[in-house]
């Protein structure tokens, strides 16, 4: 009788554990995957959107672009190729959210230096100060690692019109030209194929965490 009710109680157990696993297999099975939306003009605001751009609805990738880095080194699209990247629009003169949002582009740094997937992208608004010799200042002033982050600066005609018709991070339209100015607070998640897959507020701690997490979910989408 002792060994029966021994028997019966190893059966029990078993049967508790793989109803457990299968309970499991059936809850991830039915849960559903989080996916980041691949952003189109569209879908966007129009405010932030060119007119030429208003009723495109699939297709939009970033434009290639050539610009220089706070290390006199030309940065192309091809230096991203293969990778996942934050974009956005500063100036180092900036005495307002400038500030705000290298610091929180820093702290993602942090997060991402030993990920080789992951790369960062600020682009100059005013490159008619921001020379080569005053990004580096700024790079070596707000711990800028090289390797992981291009400060740009270049022909601010191509600059704006990838802020506006790449990015789609600006609500003002404008030409580049002498009086134009660009002003946003906008962090770009871009993806492998040249894709926005989300906005956020850079000077907002809270959507930088956001940013981190989606981060993440869109590095896990490329793992399977």
């Amino acid at each position: 009788m002792g060994d029966f009710l021994k028997q019966f109680k190893f059966f029990g157990i078993v049967l508790t554990v793989l109803s457990v696993v299968i309970i499991y297999f059936i809850y991830d099975a039915l849960s559903p995957e989080k996916r980041l939306p691949v952003y189109q003009p569209s879908m966007v605001n129009p405010e932030l959107v060119d007119s030429t751009l208003h009723d495109t609805k699939k297709y939009h990738t970033i434009a290639d672009f050539e610009l220089v880095n706070q290390n006199g080194q030309s940065v192309t699209q091809q230096d991203y190729e293969g990778k996942i990247y934050v974009a956005d629009f500063f100036f180092t003169t900036c005495p307002s959210i400038c500030p705000i949002m290298t610091k929180n582009m820093a702290e993602i740094q942090g997060t991402i230096l030993d990920d080789d997937d992951v790369l960062l992208l600020s682009h100059s608004v005013t490159p008619q100060i921001d020379s080569v010799a005053q990004l580096k200042k700024y790079a070596l002033e707000k711990g800028v690692v090289d390797s992981k982050w291009n400060l740009v600066t270049g022909d601010k005609k191509q600059i704006y019109q990838l802020a506006r018709k790449s990015y789609l991070a600006v609500k003002n339209d404008g030409d580049g030209g002498p009086f134009d100015m660009i002003h946003t607070e906008n962090f770009i998640l871009v993806d492998k194929e040249k894709r926005i897959r989300g906005f956020y507020d850079g000077t907002n701690t809270e959507e930088v965490e956001k940013l981190l997490e989606d981060l993440e979910v869109l590095k896990a989408s490329y793992a399977k």
